[in-house]
C-alpha cells in the first residue's frame, strides 16, 4: 500500500512540478514586460483609460517597440544614429567594456553564424580521463594558434545547473570530439544535472 501511495505521489509531482514552474516563469516574464507600461504617460495607461489593467499588454507593446526600432534602424538614418550612439558609449571607460561584451554575445547568439554556440563537443576536463560536455563557440585567434603551435578551438564549458556561467577553454582541435547532438538537448542535460539524457546519447553517438 505504501509503495502504491509513493508511486501516486511521485507521478503527481512529475506532472505538476514542471507545469507549475513553467507557469511561474511565464507569469514572471509577463509581469516584467508589463512594467514597460510605466514608461507611458499616466493619462495613456490602461488603468486610466479604461479603469483596469490588461495583463500581457506590456508584451504586445514591447514587441511592437522592438519591431519598430528594428525597422527604423535598418534604414540609413537609423544606422547613422546607432553608430553615433555606439561611438558615444565607446568613449565611456566602464560602459564601453560592458556594452561591447554584451553586444558581441548577443550578436553571436542571435545571428546565424554556424560556428557560434551550435556545436556540442565532448572534451577531457578538468583532467585526462574525465569527460564533460562543452560548446564550440568559434575558432581561436590566429595569434593564439601560432603561440600554441596548434589549431585551437574556443570551447565554452557551462556550469550545472546554471549554463549561463562557465569556463572558456582554448583546446587543440584533435583533442575535441564533436557530438551529433542538438544544443537544446545538451542544455537540458546540463540543467537537469545529467538526469535528462538525450535519446542520441542513449542509443549511441557519432563522434569525430
Amino acid at each position: 500500500m505504501i509503495v502504491k501511495l509513493r508511486k501516486y505521489l511521485i507521478t503527481g509531482l512529475l506532472v505538476w512540478v514542471p507545469l507549475g514552474i513553467t507557469i511561474l516563469v511565464i507569469k514572471l516574464l509577463v509581469d516584467l514586460l508589463d512594467k514597460t507600461l510605466l514608461l507611458l504617460p499616466h493619462a495613456l495607461r490602461p488603468e486610466t483609460l479604461i479603469g483596469f489593467d490588461i495583463p500581457g499588454l506590456g508584451i504586445i507593446l514591447s514587441t511592437l517597440f522592438v519591431f519598430s526600432s528594428g525597422f527604423i534602424i535598418t534604414n540609413f538614418a537609423g544606422k547613422r544614429l546607432v553608430l553615433w550612439g555606439e561611438d558615444l558609449l565607446e568613449r565611456i571607460p566602464l560602459v564601453r567594456s560592458i556594452y561591447s561584451a554584451l553586444k558581441q554575445v548577443t550578436e553571436t547568439v542571435l545571428t546565424s553564424d554556424k560556428n557560434s554556440f551550435r556545436q556540442v563537443v565532448l572534451i577531457e576536463y578538468p583532467r585526462k580521463g574525465i569527460w564533460t560536455i562543452g560548446f564550440q563557440t568559434s575558432d581561436s585567434p590566429e595569434e593564439f594558434n601560432q603561440l600554441a603551435d596548434h589549431k585551437l578551438l574556443t570551447i565554452f564549458v557551462p556550469t550545472t545547473p546554471n549554463p549561463t556561467s562557465g569556463y572558456i577553454l582554448m583546446m587543440p582541435e584533435e583533442d575535441i570530439k564533436k557530438l551529433d547532438m542538438d544544443v537544446e538537448d545538451a542544455l537540458k542535460m546540463v540543467m537537469s544535472l545529467g538526469v535528462v539524457t538525450p535519446k542520441s546519447i542513449r542509443s549511441g553517438v557519432n563522434v569525430n
